[in-house]
């Protein structure tokens, strides 16, 4: 079952960044990234064509209470949301706590570890904080890009589905999973080989 979830008052921290709640002045920080070609596209939408683009989805973001900004040196770079996922095409989750993952960030961020960085602070409050059983994120099977972020995150491949875009393309989409259990073996593995 889908946990509810509010981050509306979570602020998250990492070396490089800081997750928190959405604000009508990060208007700008929001257009600057998601206008740019290429940005929208890996995630299944198009790059917003105006400001007035940009603005509804940011008021979604504040109301909705469940995307993360990702904010870097003082400019919002990103969002991570923590979706309702498919409990239709899951039905054997049905008595778990679950949630589904969605990401984007900046082009001029790429290929620096940031979302995984954002990844890993995420799913420590939703296992830690929020009692959650497992996460759902899923890639289209071109995007190399997520599927990386999601494989050094600990995911694996869970079902393949087809996902309908905003740009009306049906996409092959693999949708991995990371169960608490997997969640805390994976740290405890880690803290073991730090030691």
């Amino acid at each position: 079952m889908n946990a509810e979830i509010d981050c509306s008052n979570v602020v998250l921290t990492t070396r490089r960044l800081t997750l928190r709640p959405w604000r009508p002045e990060d208007l700008e920080d929001l257009y600057r990234y998601a206008s740019v070609d290429g940005v929208g596209q890996m995630a299944g939408w198009k790059p917003h064509e105006s400001r007035e683009a940009s603005r509804r989805i940011l008021e979604s973001f504040i109301a909705g209470k469940k995307t993360f900004a990702l904010e870097r040196e003082g400019r919002v770079v990103g969002s991570l949301g923590v979706e309702r996922y498919r409990e239709d095409q899951f039905p054997a989750f049905a008595d778990k706590r679950c949630r589904e993952l969605g990401f984007v960030l900046a082009k001029d961020c790429w290929g620096q570890g940031l979302m995984p960085e954002a990844v890993d602070e995420v799913l420590r409050w939703l296992f830690e904080e929020k009692s959650l059983d497992a996460v759902f994120c899923g890639h289209f099977d071109w995007n190399r890009q997520s599927a990386r972020v999601q494989e050094k995150c600990g995911f694996r491949p869970f079902a393949r589905a087809a996902f309908t875009t905003h740009l009306g393309t049906t996409e092959t989409e693999t949708v991995n999973l990371l169960t608490r259990d997997e969640w805390l073996r994976r740290r405890a593995e880690e803290t073991e080989a730090g030691r």
